[in-house]
Formats: C-alpha cells, structure tokens, sequence
C-alpha cells in the first residue's frame, strides 16, 4: 500500500510513501503520519491511497521510495470535505496543500520530531585535545562540551546557547566531524485536552467495616443529590472535607475517583445575557414585511437542500443579524448545522454571546486569538457533533462540522477576511466554495456589498435581498460634511475639530447621549519632522515614518515594530525644533480630554485593547452609560449596537482616499457608511459629522447620502475603463529580498517568463516595479502584476514560470503569489 502525502512545507507537490503492513490496514485520507523527509522527519498528511505505484503513474525504479514512520490517527483529523476544501485552496490561492491543510487544524494539535544530538567517542577524545591546547574554546569545541554535559542534548537547547542559523552550522559541522550522534524523537503535541479529577458515588454505605463518620457522611450525601459526578476541588470545598476523606472512602468502595475532560469555555469569563429576541426559546420580535420576505426566500432555499448564494444587503440597522439568527433556527431543525463568520476577531464575543442566549450550549467559538487549549476543545467539540452553531473570524471556515445547512459570511466586504501570510485564501470567498461542496446556502450580508459581490449578484450569480428601512422605521442619521479648507480660513491655521463638531459634541453631552469619534490612525502623532532640517524620523527597516506614541514615549513603526526614543533634538542637524506632524487617536483623546474634562472619554484601538478582555470591557463599559464619548479607529465603526449613540464625529479620511490603490474610494466610502450606521439606531435620531479637505470626491458625497446604488454605478464605471476588478482577475507577484539588485533581477526574470509563457496572448503583465511600500522589514519590495479575464491561461503562464525559474535553479523563497490581491500595498 502506498500513500500520497502532503507535506507543510513551501512545495507544490505530494509526496509517496511506502504504509508498512502494520500501519497499511488503519491508515484512510486526512490522518497524520510521521515521514522522513531529507534529513528530518515531519508531520504529514494522507491525501490518498494506493495498492500499486502503477496506479499513480510511478514504477519502484523511478525514485527511492521511503517509508511512513508512524500513524497519529485511526479516526483522520481532516474530514474528506475539508480535504476537499484545502486542496481547492492550494490549487486556486497557488498555496502548498500541507501548509494549507496545517493551517485548518488547531495550533498546537501537530506532533513535532526533534533531533537528539549524543557526542561520540571521537568528539570527546577532540574535546580533551582542545582543552589541552587552549583554555578558551572556539564555538565549535564549546558547543561540543555543551553536548557532553547534557546526555542526548535537545536541539532547541542548542539554538539557547548560540543563536538559530550558527546552532545549525555548528550542529551540521559536528556531525560531518563524526563528533556526535544524531537521532530523532517525537515530542508530544504541544496542546492537549484538558482533564480534572472527578468523583462518583458507587455506594452509600460501606459493606464492611467500621460506620462512616460525618464528614464522610455529608461527602456521600452531596454526591448522592447530585446527578452527575463532582469535581474533587468543588467536592472538598463543599463538604468543608480534606482529600484524604475522599480517598478514604475510595478505600472503602464508597467512590471512585477519575480523571474527566472538561472543556475551555471561551466566553466562561464573560457574563451571559440573553437577547431580547429570544425569551423562553420563542422568537418575540416581530418582523418587517421585507425581512418576512427575505427569510421566506432564505428557508425556501434551505428546503431545497442545495447549494444556493445570496447577498442580503440591508442598511445599517435594518434587521439583517436577526434574519441570521432565524435562519440558523430553520437549519438546526431539519438535523443541520450552521456556520456564521464575522470579519474581526473583537466582534466574535459579541455575536456569540447573542447565539448562545438562542441556540445555549450548541454554540463554538473558533478564532486565532482563542488559547490554544480552547481552541482545541472548541475544535473537538464541532468535529464530535456536540456543538451545531460556529461562530468564526476568518478561519473559522474550517469548522470540522458535519452536514452543513447554511453558512453566513457578515460583513462580506471587510478586507479582513483575506490571509495576509501562506495560504493567502479569502474566507468570504473560500466560504463560498465549502457552501457549493456541501451543497448549502450561503447568506453574503453587508450594507456597502464589495464590488465584486454586488456585481455577482447583478449577473444572476447570486440571489438578491435588499432591506432598504430600519427597524421601527428609524431614519438612517443625517450626515454632514464640514470643509476644513473653510475651518482654516476662518482661524487662519489648521484646526484639528471644526466650529461644527466642536458645537455638536457639547450638545450631544448636555442631553446625555454618547459620541463615537473616528480616526483611523492610532498612535498620537503620525511622524516626527525638524523644522530646521526638514529630517523626518522614519524606520531604518521600512519605507515609513516612525509613529509617535505619548504614554510609551516612544517612536514606533507599525509594521516591523521597530521602537526608538523620542529625540530631545535632531539627530541630523542637532536643532531644537522639533514638530509633531498629524493626528491619532492617543492625541485625539488627549485633546477632546482638554476641550471636555467634565466627560467620561476613552479610547478603543489596537493599543488599549492588547490585554485579553479590554477589548469586551470598553464595549461594555460604553454600552452600560459608564463612558459618554470614545475615540477609535476603524474597530468603532464594525457591526456594534449603541442605542444611546446619537453622534458621530470623523475626523479625517482624506488619508485613506489618497492611497495609491484603486480600492481606496470604495474603502472610504465603506468606511463612512459603515460608522454613519452606528448613529441613530435606537429611538433618537442620529447625526453624522465628517471633516474632510476633498468634499468634492464622490465617495464622500454618496456617503453623505449613504446610498450605495449611486456609488456602485459610479465605481463600476472607473472599474471597467481601466480594467480592475470584477471586470479582471488579479494576480500579484511579490518579490522580496534584502539585496535590491537580486530582487529586481528576479522580478525581471518572473515578468519575461510569463510574457513568454502567455501563448494566446490574453494576460497584461504590469511590471517589475516598486511596491508602493517600497521597503518593509528590511527587504526591498517589487511587484509584478497580472491582469486577465481568463484565469485558466494566467495560472498555466504562472506555472510554467515558476517551474522554468525551479529548473534553473533559481531560488524562490523570496517569491510570493497572491492571487485576488485586496491590498496592493
């Protein structure tokens, strides 16, 4: 028998390997096994299997064909319909299939080899010669009394001692002296299930020996009332009894002592509340006449028991999570399961504290930010069948449920979906694939569709629904914008709030509702600049100021994290002036602190909610009254209900439209839309009031009217003439390396070969040239980008490419491939 094995590691190919009879009768497609592979062994995965090598094409003559070490698992950990799932993705994303396939288990759950290094005969006798000589050793002789001192030295203790790539050379060096001995060991999954020691009651009296005393006799009682064993730590406490009673009645055949699973709850440290919709397990609100008629639609289609996609485009506040939520219902009635995944890991608590008040215990979280144990438990909880309803952030697409009825993907548009690192998939996208593979229905719901989703939906790809009022016939929020040119010809210098918003916050305040104030810049000011040199503090590693951020007195890059202290004069020219450039949101709330110190003011982004839990406890703390006014970047503006949120203020998005990218319009105009709608939605009407020094545009000005019709025509227009999604697809070739001469001979080399490769003459190939963040992390950045209509003929071009440049042995790690790029930064 012979197994085709994918390996998670950057190859495009699966590998064959011999199952020894022993292994042969267990092993089935998507269980784990350990193989050698070059000089180390790995975790691999079964894709299929094989009786004779003729059946894949392959004689024992044409390789040396390994064998499988060892079998992890006789029930496999990837279901055929996620096998299913990761090799569309590595095909279509132009991924590794083991790396994506890693990628769909929980962190943790994979058994690693590691190399055992023991010294030899030889490498003593060489130690003894080397002492002799000279009592300082050279690294090489160092780390070989290193080894000596410990027996059978891990080496990750080596890669301690000396850093990673000289532990390696010094270990390879070693081993060709003949100095030690290498073997390899299996170590334990790092991430296991979770066991307490439990009690159960076998019998209440003894049947020998002396009568029991009281203590034991209130331990016997306590267990006899409860119907299920008790935990021994709660056991002890309730019976006010030390361990050693309860061990003694283990002695006497009265209990018995064992250890049990019990499960991490992620949400077990947040409290519970239970929706207003759902009392009692019956739906209490009523619906509109347009959300009756989508749902209709919705659970026609769900009957059908077939593949079916719409896009529920509702504006904010129309109702759409409640149809969510009913249909979910109608799924796990008729035996299925449902899947709901939300674009921010923040909005996960959320919304599932909203579904477990309807669907209880039913109910798994899974997201990256879980600890891995939880992940784990939540995991296996989903692949037994014990929970039914999954509520994700992006990779929650790889829930391991069975029979799935409906899949929803809310806030389809978030460019958050998309994996920015290996394998680069887009969850709406990949959800889309795994509802069309079960054969379910997918629900797309947003009110600022992306282009791409809505244009589908206009060419009959997918059902349209649209939900065009509030709920209790609320008005969406008036929304005003306040030229900032005329702001400065009043005062005569820059002004960061307006006369306007100024006035609007005041009396906001005076009537005792909230304000949300967004700036989608955190850090207190932009960059650092000499007013007597002009030198600009900007990252030694990166192509970018140097971010200032107050209460750490630091100045930070936000993309490698590369930190410095703030100046005290200029490094260039040693002048005293030094000038903060732009705002943040840490100044932002300093400021609004001045102009209002009789208001309760915080601020939500990425640097006051690291600590687990803050994110929860400002939202709640907000939605409680306990704040009257926050500050906060683009997390403000994402699926929140703030009934007593009456204003919303935006400070600045001219930012985001001047990005050389050719979604930056539909982004600003998302982005708006999107915190406009947290204005207004309780019984108060809402106000919106947006500082701009390009009123003009269009995004802003369909913004203001929050229709998305006109901005979609609009867009679409400018889409079509300079051929850019959904009109093309994109394919983005990234290369990096920290030698810019390397970089662009490469990007020269990718970009010839697939002109050549492009025999009909159906792809426009853009490039080599700088990315626009020309240089991140200390390497240099080109881009070579592919437009087509025809993806088929774009991937056979990249393939022969990619394979051409393998063959001449050139090095590809620098490479990497995005295929539907959203950010071409």
């Amino acid at each position: 028998m012979y197994a085709e094995i994918a390996i998670p590691l950057n190859v495009h190919q699966t590998f064959t390997y011999r199952l020894p009879d022993a292994i042969a009768g267990n092993a089935k497609p998507g269980a784990r096994v350990l193989v050698p592979f070059g000089r180390q062994l790995l975790t691999g995965y079964i894709v299929d299997l094989h009786e004779t090598l003729e059946e894949m094409g392959q004689t024992e003559e044409s390789f040396e064909i390994k064998e499988v070490e060892e079998l992890f698992d006789l029930e496999p950990l990837v279901t055929p319909e996620l096998l299913d799932l990761t090799k569309w993705i590595a095909d279509y994303y132009y991924a590794p299939w083991g790396e994506t396939i890693k990628s769909s288990l929980p962190a943790g759950i994979n058994s690693e080899a590691e190399a055992l290094l023991t010294i030899t005969e030889a490498g003593r006798q060489a130690l003894a010669e080397a002492k002799a000589k000279r009592p300082q050793l050279a690294a090489k002789m160092e780390a070989l009394e290193f080894i000596a001192q410990n027996d059978q030295t891990p080496m990750s203790e080596l890669v301690k001692q000396f850093d990673k790539p000289k532990a390696a050379a010094i270990s390879r060096e070693l081993q060709k002296s003949n100095f030690v001995m290498v073997k390899r060991q299996l170590q334990a999954a790092t991430v296991k299930a979770k066991k307490q020691q439990a009690v159960r009651l076998l019998q209440q009296v003894p049947s020998e020996g002396k009568p029991l005393n009281a203590q034991q006799q209130k331990v016997i009682a306590l267990l006899a009332e409860s119907a299920e064993p008790i935990a021994l730590s709660e056991l002890t406490e309730l019976a006010d009894a030390s361990p050693s009673v309860i061990r003694t009645l283990e002695k006497r055949g009265c209990v018995e002592v064992f250890a049990r699973e019990i499960r991490r709850d992620p949400l077990a440290h947040m409290p519970q509340s239970q929706h207003p919709s759902q009392k009692g397990g019956d739906f209490d609100l009523t619906l509109t006449d347009k959300q009756q008629s989508a749902l209709a639609e919705i659970a026609a289609k769900l009957d059908e028991d077939k593949y079916a996609a719409f896009l529920l485009h509702g504006v904010t506040g129309s109702g759409k999570t409640e149809i969510y939520i009913r249909a979910m219902r109608a799924t796990l009635d008729k035996g299925k399961s449902a899947l709901m995944l939300v674009p921010e890991i923040s909005l996960t608590p959320m919304f599932a504290r909203r579904l477990r008040a309807h669907f209880g215990d039913a109910v798994a979280i899974l997201h990256s930010s879980l600890s891995d144990g939880e992940r784990l438990d939540e995991w296996n909880r989903l692949r037994r069948g014990d929970a039914r309803v999954c509520i994700g952030a992006r990779s929650g697409v790889f829930a391991p449920m069975q029979n799935i009825g409906l899949i929803v993907v809310d806030e389809e548009h978030e460019a958050s979906y998309k994996q920015d690192e290996t394998p680069r998939y887009h969850g709406r996208d990949t959800a889309i694939m795994r509802a069309h593979q079960a054969g379910a229905v997918i629900i797309l719901g947003s009110a600022t569709p992306s282009m791409e989703t809505f244009h589908n939906a206009h060419t009959g790809k997918y059902q349209y629904l649209k939900l065009d009022e509030r709920i209790g016939g609320r008005q969406l929020a008036a929304v005003e914008i306040v030229d900032m040119r005329q702001v400065f010809n009043r005062h005569g210098k820059q002004q960061v709030f307006s006369d306007e918003m100024k006035q609007a916050v005041l009396k906001n305040a005076e009537r005792g509702e909230q304000t949300l104030v967004l700036l989608n810049r955190r850090g207190f000011s932009a960059s650092l600049i000499c007013r007597s040199c002009g030198h600009r503090a900007g990252c030694p590693n990166c192509d970018v100021g140097l971010t200032f951020h107050k209460i750490e007195s630091r100045l930070i890059c936000h993309y490698c994290n590369h930190q410095e202290r703030v100046p005290r004069q200029c490094p260039t020219c040693q002048g005293a002036f030094i000038y903060y450039v732009g705002e943040g949101t840490e100044q932002i709330e300093a400021l609004l602190k001045e102009l209002y110190p009789q208001m309760r003011i915080s601020r939500l982004d990425r640097d006051t909610t690291r600590r687990r839990g803050a994110f929860e406890k400002l939202l709640n703390e907000f939605a409680s009254g306990d704040i009257d006014l926050m500050v906060g970047t683009q997390m403000i503006a994402k699926g929140h209900d703030f009934p007593n949120v009456t204003l919303v203020c935006v400070i600045s998005v001219d930012a985001g439209l001047s990005m050389p990218d050719f979604r930056a319009a539909e982004r600003t105009f998302q982005l708006l839309t999107q915190v406009a709608g947290r204005a207004g939605r309780g019984d108060k009407p809402g106000k919106v009031i947006i500082q701009s020094y390009h009123t003009e545009h269009y995004a802003l000005e369909f913004a203001k009217e929050q229709n998305y019709e006109k901005f979609y025509a609009r867009e679409i227009h400018f889409r079509q003439n300079m051929h850019y999604p959904p009109f093309v697809a994109l394919i983005n070739v990234l290369i990096k390396n920290t030698d810019f001469g390397k970089a662009a001979y490469l990007a020269s080399e990718i970009a010839q070969r697939i002109k050549a490769a492009d025999a009909e003459r159906v792809l426009k190939v853009l490039g080599p040239a700088p990315a626009p963040l020309a240089r991140l992390k200390g390497e240099h950045r080109l881009q070579v980008l592919i437009k087509t209509r025809y993806r088929r003929q774009a991937r056979e071009a990249l393939d022969a490419a990619m394979l051409g440049l393998k063959d001449a042995q050139q090095d590809l790690r620098p490479v990497t491939i995005e295929v539907d790029p959203v950010n071409l930064m």
